[in-house]
């Protein structure tokens, strides 16, 4: 893991955080590629979809993956891994939960309309599990899980069929499983082909491929978002234990050489602890890749919160008194975690919380997945002849204000009709 130096000065805390993202290059553009990909699914269906699966991902007809499959990789699952997805499952499950809104509240208004706010879950979702170097179990929790507190009514994972991921998909009852990835993937998801029908709303983390392809299908389907390379921040102070935040920025670097982590601190000697930390561990741990590193001296605390929002990482953590107390203030992060023991990999399989995250600064205005990606909120109007009547001249003066007259003449006739049913 390389490391870098970076000097954050009060009132250049954005340039700082600027010039911790550029210590990640920005993947070739790979939208060319991709929209061919997808054309070619969406126009030959199946043939396409198989062709760029021998090609691309090694998967075969039949793409999907009978339930006696799923439930014999349950069966042998090592109890151990088992035990941990079912607590994954429960937490996840139970924070999720937390963020359904009322299903339906009704608004009554002076003019004698009601206009009734409805939470209208999607009818079919799919969860997308990366595969590459490992398989992420976790992925179908975060995803499924989160379906189903939602409401949906049909859960599709599609992930490489490793006999761990089918377990998870087996524990979370998904409806239907498929043993496919790539660009590729999420085509047959958005536009459906003969063996593949199609969703509603697609989520979960892939490479940058999936997340091009998802971007471009997301006028066909929902998607949560770009979840790209990850990254993590630390923000410690005076009571901070250098040898933990090592661990934990070790620990995110074996997400792939892409990722970004950063030590933050108005202490020149708790980043230097924390550096000679990371190098006595770094040849001991073979599966950290060559992430990049910033080590960021602050001018102090609050130039360490500015650099943070100015970051928005998808992983905050906050270690030390004086670094928790930061807490509240935080606004700018895709997940906060607060205080010694709360390590980000505790978020990323049981916590509860969920790990697929907005990423590469779009914490400033994303959120991590959650019931409401799954949820669109509809408006149901119901106006009396009363409330007609006593909105109809407001309606008409602005609809004949834009030029639409027909607006106009449709708001005065349920006007006329109101008052001649009006009683005498």
């Amino acid at each position: 893991m390389r490391a870098e130096w970076v000097e954050c000065p009060a009132g250049g805390e954005r340039a700082a955080a600027a010039r911790v993202r550029g210590m990640v290059a920005a993947g070739a553009s790979v939208a060319a590629v991709v929209q061919e990909i997808v054309e070619r699914v969406r126009q030959s269906g199946d043939h396409a979809l198989l062709d760029y699966e021998r090609r691309f991902g090694g998967g075969d007809a039949p793409l999907r993956v009978a339930p006696e499959e799923l439930r014999a990789a349950l069966a042998t699952l090592d109890p151990a891994v088992r035990a941990g997805l079912e607590v994954a499952r429960a937490n996840v499950a139970a924070v999720a939960a937390a963020g359904r809104g009322e299903e339906r509240r009704e608004v009554a208004l002076p003019e004698g309309q009601t206009v009734t706010l409805r939470e209208v879950p999607v009818r079919r979702a799919a969860v997308y599990a990366p595969g590459g170097r490992a398989p992420y179990p976790s992925s179908v929790i975060m995803g499924a899980v989160t379906a189903r507190a939602a409401g949906v009514d049909e859960v599709v994972v599609c992930a490489p069929a490793h006999p761990v991921i089918l377990a998870a998909c087996a524990l979370c009852e998904a409806d239907e499983v498929y043993r496919m990835g790539g660009a590729q993937a999420i085509a047959a998801l958005a536009h459906g082909t003969e063996s593949v029908r199609p969703v509603d709303v697609i989520v979960g983390p892939g490479n940058l491929y999936v997340q091009e392809a998802k971007r471009q299908v997301s006028a066909t389907v929902g998607i949560d978002g770009f979840a790209g390379p990850s990254d993590l921040a630390v923000v410690l102070s005076e009571g901070a234990d250098p040898a933990l935040v090592a661990l934990d920025l070790l620990a995110q670097a074996e997400h792939g050489e892409e990722t970004l982590v950063a030590a933050v601190a108005a202490s020149d000697g708790l980043l230097d602890d924390v550096a000679v930390e990371i190098g006595a561990r770094l040849r001991e741990r073979p599966t950290v890749a060559q992430a990049a590193c910033a080590l960021v001296h602050a001018a102090d605390l609050e130039a360490a919160l500015a650099f943070v929002e100015a970051l928005a990482p998808e992983h905050l953590q906050l270690i030390g008194a004086e670094a928790e107390a930061l807490a509240p203030r935080v606004r700018s992060a895709g997940c906060l975690f607060v205080g010694a023991a709360s390590a980000t990999a505790f978020g990323d399989y049981v916590a509860g919380s969920n790990h697929t995250l907005p990423t590469d600064g779009a914490a400033r205005f994303a959120s991590g997945l959650s019931v409401r990606h799954f949820v669109r909120r509809m408006a149901e109007v119901r106006v009396s002849p009363a409330a007609a009547a006593a909105l109809a001249p407001h309606g008409v003066a602005v609809a004949r204000a834009e030029g639409f007259a027909v607006h106009a003449e449709s708001m005065e006739a349920r006007a006329r009709d109101a008052s001649d049913s009006a009683p005498a």
